[in-house]
C-alpha cells in the first residue's frame, strides 16, 4: 500500500494493533519503582502494551539519551548524564523482581564514552547472570564505533544473542546519524568470529521506507555472510511528522514472502509481520515457540 505523502491517511487494517492502558500502566509503576528506563517507552513502541502485559520488556542501560540523532528515532538526543553504577543491581532487582527467564538489554548510542558502553553491557549482564542463574541474556548493541575491544567485552559477558541491526539497507543510510552500513556488518561479522559457536547475532530491518524486494534480498545475503542466522523485519512506523515519512504501508503477503525468502537463504529464525521489532518476542529466536517453519535451535 503505496502513500500519497501529500494526503492524509489512516493506518491500513493490519497495523489497528488494540492497546492495554492498564497492562502498561502496572509495568510503567513498577518500572518507576525500580529506576529504570525501557526502550519500550522511550522508543514508543508499538507493541508496549502487549509485551508489558506479559512482563516482557527490553531494559535500556546507559541513559536514555542518545548521542546520535538519527532521523526515524524517537530516543532523546542530547548530551547524556553520567553512567549510573546503580543501574547494574537495579536492573537485576527488576528482573528478579518480574522473574524473568530472558532478558534483553540494550542502550543508546553513547560515543562520548571511550568504549560506546561495552563495560556497562559486561557488569549488568555479568550481575544477571550470578544472581539469577537460571536467565538468559540477548544484548542488543550499538556499534561502538566498529572498536574491537568493545565488541570483544560484550561478547565475554555472557550473553547468549547479541545483535546489532543493521536497520535499512544501504540505500537510505542518511537517516542513521554518524553510522554506516559496512560499519554495522562488520560489527556483526566481528561479534560472530570473536563469539563463536557460543553466542548467536541476530539483525533486524524496518520496511516501508521505499526499499524494493531485491534490495532487502542483498541484505539478507550480507547478513547470512557474515554468520547471522536470526532476523526481524518490521513495519516502520514514524513516531510524529518531524521524522522520517513512511512511504508504503507493507502488506502481511509482502512480510511473509521476506520471511519464506530468508529461511530459504539461510535463517534460523525469521520474525517478519508488520509488528515485529528486534526485541519482540525473544525468547522465540532460542525456544521456536511458534511452531512454524523456523528451524528448531535446540537439537
Amino acid at each position: 500500500m503505496t502513500i500519497d505523502s501529500t494526503a492524509k491517511y489512516r493506518k491500513p487494517e493490519w497495523l489497528r494493533k488494540k492497546i492495554s492502558f492498564s497492562a502498561q500502566k502496572e509495568m510503567d509503576q513498577l518500572l518507576e519503582e525500580v529506576g529504570i528506563h525501557t526502550i519500550c517507552q522511550e522508543a514508543k513502541c508499538p507493541n508496549i502494551s502487549e509485551c508489558f502485559s506479559k512482563k516482557n520488556a527490553t531494559f535500556l542501560i546507559l541513559g536514555n539519551i542518545c548521542t546520535r540523532r538519527c532521523s526515524y528515532c524517537n530516543v532523546l538526543t542530547g548530551k547524556p548524564e553520567e553512567v549510573n553504577p546503580k543501574e547494574i543491581n537495579q536492573v537485576t532487582v527488576a528482573v528478579l523482581r518480574l522473574g524473568l527467564k530472558f532478558v534483553v538489554i540494550t542502550s543508546p548510542a553513547r560515543d562520548d564514552l571511550g568504549d560506546g558502553g561495552a563495560s556497562q553491557f559486561y557488569k549488568v549482564t555479568k550481575n544477571i547472570l550470578e544472581k539469577s542463574p537460571g536467565t538468559q541474556v540477548e544484548l542488543l548493541i550499538p556499534d561502538f564505533k566498529g572498536k574491537i575491544e568493545s565488541i570483544q567485552k560484550v561478547v565475554d559477558s555472557g550473553a547468549i544473542i547479541i545483535g546489532h541491526n543493521v536497520e535499512t539497507i544501504p540505500r537510505f543510510y542518511k537517516i542513521r546519524k554518524n553510522a554506516s552500513y559496512k560499519r554495522s556488518i562488520q560489527v556483526l561479522k566481528d561479534i560472530k568470529r570473536l563469539g563463536g559457536d557460543n553466542v548467536k547475532t541476530k539483525s533486524a530491518l524496518m520496511v516501508g521506507l521505499g526499499e524494493t524486494f531485491e534490495e532487502m534480498v542483498q541484505v539478507f545475503q550480507d547478513l547470512i555472510d557474515v554468520g547471522c542466522k536470526f532476523l526481524s523485519i518490521g513495519q516502520y512506523l514514524a513516531p510524529s511528522g518531524e521524522f522520517e515519512k513512511v512511504k508504503e504501508f507493507v502488506t502481511p503477503e509482502t512480510f511473509a514472502l521476506y520471511k519464506r525468502t530468508a529461511m530459504d537463504m539461510g535463517f534460523e529464525f525469521v520474525h517478519s509481520t508488520p509488528y515485529a521489532r528486534s526485541s519482540y518476542m525473544a525468547h522465540e529466536y532460542l525456544s521456536n515457540e511458534d511452531g512454524d517453519t523456523n528451524k528448531n535451535l535446540l537439537k
